[in-house]
């Protein structure tokens, strides 16, 4: 790995392309702190995941998980939803933040779509493309090939190719490059960690860059995909998109690095890294759920008489659906408008939820403590 060749830039009329090296082969490294660093990250994985298999309901929480993925994936691409919006139904989104906002519920939609669909296929060219469809409809780039590889150059940065940060390789190049990487991930001859696979392959598939638009997103998603495809997770608990949003540069540095000089030794112990430290938030934030829910349970179990039933009921509903109106309250545990109501009125009380809109129809109320731990 020390004496990695990252590819080749190849010439094209007045710019350059880089064609990246081929990653289905054999991977040895001499650096111990890349072994220390994978045991952490393996560990600290594992330990989520058996945490997360003690988790009663443990699917109340996914849809929030998934959704703060979804947000903050979506932000490192330039939108600008917030989780608050992102539960909003899109009559009630401002005009200006409607198609961040749909591109959020795209992602969301993909990825959920993706997970389900695992169960059928392996992790693959056909479900990225089906995920990548899903991510473009709708939105800004629905008309960029949608669900297919690109046929065309692209660059990323400048306004134009010429003044571009980096040009991935030709599109006629694509497919046999996608097709190696999956190679690489599903091969059973080479003994390689499954996580130092998914760190070279999110690398190869970011400098790929397959699609006209949305490579960040769903090279992202590639990430989550495999550690549930490959049994590393039971459920989809755990996204890196924090992580590289944090530092940005820093992500794209190393990026950079094994493209300009081979350095995949410094973007293992980047990505490794970022996995242990994932892991252990995502866990940390399930016992903070879990300890929320359990005082609140307790609280209505003990104090809140005749409406305790009514008042589970909505809990429950709350920590999958955090943002509710009176109608969907009414709708959920099956209450007259006022006795529906009047429950609200008691929840804002407790300081379990607040009213976003501020007017006196139509009111929008979030479930802002639980919203909290997830930002």
């Amino acid at each position: 790995m020390e004496s990695f060749k990252p590819g080749a830039w190849i010439k094209h009329l007045n710019f350059r392309y880089f064609v990246p090296e081929k990653i289905n082969r054999v991977w040895t490294w001499k650096d111990p702190i890349i072994t220390e660093l994978l045991e952490k990250a393996s560990l600290q994985l594992g330990e989520l995941n058996s945490f997360a298999r003690f988790v009663p309901n443990i699917d109340l929480f996914i849809h929030l998980h998934v959704t703060k993925e979804s947000v903050v994936s979506s932000r490192i691409e330039g939108t600008q939803t917030t989780m608050d919006e992102a539960f909003l139904q899109l009559e009630d989104v401002a005009p200006e933040r409607k198609n961040d906002w749909q591109e959020v519920q795209n992602y969301t939609k993909a990825l959920n779509n993706a997970i389900s669909e695992l169960k059928n296929i392996p992790l693959s060219s056909r479900l990225l493309c089906a995920a990548h469809k899903q991510l473009m409809k709708n939105a800004r780039g629905e008309n960029k090939q949608p669900g297919e590889f690109r046929k065309s150059q692209n660059w990323i940065g400048g306004n134009s190719i010429s003044d571009a940060v980096f040009i991935p390789p030709n599109h006629e190049s694509v497919g046999e490059l996608m097709g190696d990487m999956e190679d690489f991930l599903h091969n059973e001859d080479i003994h390689v960690s499954k996580l130092v696979r998914i760190a070279i392959a999110h690398y190869q598939f970011e400098t790929i860059h397959p699609y006209l638009d949305g490579n960040g997103r769903i090279g992202r998603l590639l990430i989550t995909l495999y550690l549930v495809d490959q049994k590393l997770l039971d459920k989809p608990l755990l996204y890196l998109s924090h992580y590289f949003e944090k530092n940005k540069t820093l992500y794209y540095d190393n990026l950079t690095r094994v493209r300009q000089k081979g350095d995949m030794v410094q973007w293992l112990k980047y990505f490794l890294t970022g996995i242990e430290e994932t892991s252990r938030q995502a866990a940390d934030s399930l016992k903070k759920i879990l300890d929320l829910k359990q005082n609140l349970e307790t609280d209505i179990q003990k104090n809140w008489g005749r409406r305790s039933q009514s008042a589970y009921t909505l809990l429950q509903h709350l920590f999958q659906n955090p943002v509710v109106q009176i109608k969907s309250v009414q709708e959920v545990c099956q209450l007259t408008p006022k006795s529906a109501g009047d429950l609200v009125q008691v929840f804002m009380e407790k300081k379990i939820l607040i009213e976003l809109t501020g007017q006196t129809r139509n009111r929008i109320f979030l479930f802002k403590t639980y919203l909290d731990l997830f930002k």
